[in-house]
This record gives structure tokens, sequence and C-alpha cells, in this order.
């Protein structure tokens, strides 16, 4: 991802067939994945909705990129957790 160049969007496709456009907030690896933390770039900030998302980066059987979500409440807590220090501490720099 290039700095130089403002944020980073992606455009998704849930399993209903609607795009949602996400701005990149931050990518982190841990416990051996990779996650990535996204804000809805499409969405009032004021929506009682609009939050941060949070989904895990897998390869498919082409290499492709996917994102899913995290259904393990627990994992995603840490996930979440872990993503508040990395982007708080980056702040503050």
């Amino acid at each position: 991802m290039s700095e130089e160049f403002g944020s980073d969007f992606i455009t998704i496709v849930d399993d209903d067939g609607q795009e949602f456009e996400l701005e990149v907030l931050d990518t982190m690896d841990y416990n051996g994945e990779t996650y990535l933390a996204f804000l809805p770039a499409d969405m009032d900030e004021n929506d009682p909705d609009y939050g941060i998302i949070i989904l895990r980066s897998v390869l498919d059987e082409n290499g492709d990129e996917l994102f899913e979500s995290i259904d393990d409440e627990e994992q995603l807590q840490d996930v979440y957790d872990h993503f508040m220090v990395l982007l708080f501490d980056e702040e503050e720099e």
C-alpha cells in the first residue's frame, strides 16, 4: 500500500451479491494469519452500523486474495484488541 497517494479502497461483494466500498485502515499479521481493518467508505459516520470491519485475508486455489469474516467471537475480539493497540500507537508517533 502506498501512503503517498492517500487512502486505499477496495470493493467487496458479500454472500448476497451486494457491493461495499471499504477504506483500508491497516493490515496485521497475527498468529500466522493476515487480517485487515476497514472502515465503510459508502456509509455515513453517524449510521449506527458504522464502525471498524475486520476481515481475514485468505488465498483461494488460484492464489487470488479473498476476505472472510471471523466467525469466532473470542478470536474476533482478540484480533480487534490488537488492531486497537496498533492503530492507537501509530497515531501517537
